[in-house]
């Protein structure tokens, strides 16, 4: 201490300098597993547009949103918002957590921005986001191209905060998202203050404080929810709109631990808001739509030429090209594309177009190439001629053939060109169903299916067709409720049906989508389904037995 004194009439003023230490711990929330460092890099936001085929010029567009959340984070996404000048795009999601305090203000964020959300993986083409300067995209309409699953994606731990901030929240049934208890990490530092004070009478009187340096002096860890973190964050998901069984469930959850909450439980709770995949905000189809999707955008074609954009396109009386309705139908045996299931993918017989006199035989020497395999069927149609749809549906049901209603696309070529060729007897593509029609003959032949499948972005349609005798017969030969054809006779005219009474009627046996039968996980389960086909070990040939 330098004292200094002067004298000033009935008191004495002392002025001092004081050097003072003291040790803070200042608390970090984060929700993380802790069973070990995450090598998982931060999280990073990139534009994507969709690479489907026949997708240009009029393409859907997402955020990824991809790593660990961080401190950093926020502005991140912020500056990203910011180059999309108002753009509103969905954000597709792949996270093991972090930083809950930036979760909370990424969530606020994309609520603000009234920005749709879903747990999801970009699998990207070209240009990857980690490749610095690349060019493979020059002059085209964006700078990364990509498709958006749902299989092997995650949003664990603090991300479920985050996207609860979204308007639309979508969970598919190959995603995972998972919660558990906050990690509290109290950061100890060791200030040194310099202080300045007055004496005056005989009292202290404090006139500056400034710190001279700060010093790490470890940490430490606290597993339990304190009541002022519990009441941040139930009021942040009040204020999503999200119901107070999330918070349950986390306070419920060790920190060592994961749990994920099942979809049912996500519904009821309102974390989701559909049982709907990441499709529904990033498949092709959206955008070939009367109303095309807010997330579309339309590039310049030959000469300059456009089409309507999504904001400017008036509303027409169109249907979307989901089955190639104008010709015959096309068998084709396909393998999933998706690169998380190679080498062991599922394969399917994609069944597209118009059902005619042929479509019986084109089906029976298809499945004859097949031997015993079972492959389910795909079909996407707007119906056809009746007699032939009842002998389809009789060779599905002969076979025990599952069947669901979805288009394939087709990844590398289109069967239909003179130069694409079948890779090892099947051609490369990936089996969507959102918008995907199947009409009035149509749904007779998904009746033949062992497992019947119609996922709530599909549409299924029926009319009494005539004949009402031999579809009747056909309906009890396939032991579908009587119900069913007592519904299409009360119809006059051709009605959609929704997936309540689908499944109450029996025409399907399961609430499942296509990806049930063709998701690229399918093959990793321990009962591989019939139409799993894995490559062959590397070792393979060289332990076979010699031959002469």
């Amino acid at each position: 201490m330098v004292p200094r004194h002067r004298f000033d009439g009935k008191a004495w003023r002392l002025w001092a300098l004081v050097c003072l230490a003291v040790a803070m711990a200042l608390p970090v929330l984060t929700a993380r597993a802790e069973d070990g460092p995450l090598d998982i890099p931060p999280m990073r936001f990139v534009v994507v547009r969709s690479n489907a085929p026949r997708c240009e010029p009029n393409c859907p567009e997402w955020i990824s949103a991809d790593g660990t959340i961080d401190a950093g984070t926020p502005s991140l996404l912020k500056r990203t918002l910011k180059a999309l000048k108002g753009r509103q795009l969905p954000v597709v999601v792949n996270s093991p957590g972090g930083n809950v305090d930036a979760a909370l203000a990424l969530g606020r964020m994309i609520r603000k921005n009234k920005l749709d959300i879903a747990v999801g993986v970009t699998v990207f083409s070209d240009c990857q986001p980690e490749t610095k300067n690349c060019g493979d995209n020059k002059g085209r309409s964006a700078d990364y191209f990509g498709t958006a699953y749902d299989d092997g994606a995650m949003c664990n731990s603090a991300c479920p905060l985050m996207f609860s901030g979204g308007v639309r929240r979508v969970v598919g049934d190959f995603g995972y998202l998972g919660v558990h208890q906050i990690t509290t990490t109290y950061q100890r530092e060791k200030l040194l203050y310099r202080t300045t004070y007055r004496i005056v009478n005989g009292r202290k009187k404090i006139i500056s404080t400034k710190v001279v340096s700060r010093k790490n002096a470890g940490s430490y860890k606290t597993y339990e929810m304190s009541r002022t973190v519990e009441k941040t964050l139930s009021a942040y998901l009040k204020e999503m709109g999200i119901a107070d069984g999330v918070l349950e469930v986390m306070k419920a959850t060790p920190a060592s631990e994961i749990r994920q909450i099942p979809l049912d439980d996500m519904v009821r709770m309102k974390l989701v808001t559909s049982r709907d995949t990441v499709d529904l905000l990033t498949t092709a189809s959206l955008c070939g739509l009367a109303q095309p999707a807010t997330n579309c955008r339309q590039i310049a074609g030959p000469a300059g030429k456009t089409t309507p954009s999504a904001a400017a396109r008036p509303m027409a009386a169109v249907q979307p090209d989901t089955a190639k309705a104008g010709g015959d139908m096309r068998f084709v045996v396909v393998r999933g594309s998706n690169p998380l299931c190679d080498p062991d993918c599922p394969e399917w017989i994609s069944a597209e177009g118009a059902i005619t006199n042929q479509a019986p035989r084109k089906l029976r020497q298809l499945l004859a190439t097949l031997g015993d395999r079972r492959l389910p069927v795909v079909i996407s149609s707007r119906g056809g001629d009746l007699p032939s749809a009842l002998a389809m549906g009789r060779l599905i049901h002969e076979r025990k053939l599952d069947i669901a209603v979805a288009r394939t696309d087709f990844v590398d070529c289109d069967p239909g060109a003179w130069n694409c060729l079948a890779t090892e007897g099947a051609y490369a593509g990936l089996s969507i169903d959102a918008g995907v029609e199947c009409d009035s003959a149509c749904a007779l032949v998904v009746a033949g299916g062992a497992r019947r499948l119609v996922g709530p972005r599909a549409r299924l349609s029926l009319y009494p067709m005539g004949q009402k005798l031999v579809v009747k017969a056909y309906l009890d030969e396939m032991a579908i409720s009587p119900a069913l054809f007592a519904t299409i006779e009360r119809r006059p005219t051709e009605r959609e049906l929704d997936p309540d009474t689908m499944l109450k009627l029996g025409l399907t046996t399961g609430p499942q989508s296509v990806d049930a039968l063709t998701g690229s996980t399918i093959c990793k389960a321990v009962a591989k389904p019939d139409n799993c086909l894995g490559l062959p070990a590397a070792n393979a040939q060289a332990d076979a037995p010699a031959r002469l």
